[in-house]
């Protein structure tokens, strides 16, 4: 696949809840670069798994992936506990992966012409996706700060839940996470690490900026 000419990638890893989809929109605005939450992609398969338990095969998976759209990723649908779960069981799946591999590149490497470049965050970005990003970053942030991140969340989404069920959830998904057999998550040597636990938004974003601008005034 060969690569658009002179585009900004940007590519970020991290575990669950530690601020990178923030900062991947914010980097996106900035520099006009488009946007993937890759996660998303797992979620929308898995929430196609739900709705067709008897139809569904890599064929449709397939065909739906070609007609994709951004719209598709932002519906509040993508956020039940029951689509996590069929979105796990779908990223363990080679073949699936395979063919979201494949839309994430394009998405990468090929985005639409207005925009400068790409930035891609989530679990194999720079260790698969983009290998060689421009800019590399691994963010992450301790578990209990994490927690406390995801659990506001699921309080504003009115989401009856107990701060103990979050923590011990993203305690089993960074397990599940790092050890699985494909794209386990892991910083990779050329990435830049971002820790966000004492970091606001304003804050985190402006490192990051920092480094950015160095690379591209040169």
């Amino acid at each position: 696949m060969k690569k658009r000419k002179k585009i900004i990638t940007v590519a970020i890893d991290s575990p669950a809840a530690a601020g990178a989809g923030t900062q991947a929109k914010l980097i996106a605005k900035h520099y006009n670069l488009y946007y993937l939450d890759t996660g998303k992609i797992y979620r929308y398969i898995g929430l196609l798994r739900l709705k067709n338990k008897k139809k569904f095969s890599h064929t449709l998976v397939k065909r739906k992936i070609r007609t994709i759209k951004m719209k598709d990723l932002k519906t509040k649908n993508l956020l039940s506990d029951n689509v996590a779960v069929s979105a796990s069981i779908i990223a363990k799946n080679k073949k699936v992966r395979d063919m979201v591999h494949k839309f994430q590149k394009k998405c990468a490497y090929f985005p639409p012409i207005k925009y400068a470049g790409s930035v891609l965050d989530g679990r194999d970005i720079t260790t698969v996706q983009v290998r060689d990003a421009m800019f590399k970053f691994f963010i992450t942030a301790n578990l209990k700060t994490r927690a406390k991140r995801r659990f506001k969340e699921y309080k504003i989404l009115k989401k009856k839940i107990t701060f103990k069920e979050v923590l011990k959830s993203l305690k089993n998904r960074d397990k599940s996470d790092r050890n699985r057999k494909y794209g386990p998550l892991k910083k990779t040597k050329d990435s830049i690490l971002i820790n966000t636990t004492k970091l606001s938004r304003r804050r985190c974003f402006k490192k990051i900026k920092a480094i950015m601008d160095r690379k591209l005034k040169n």
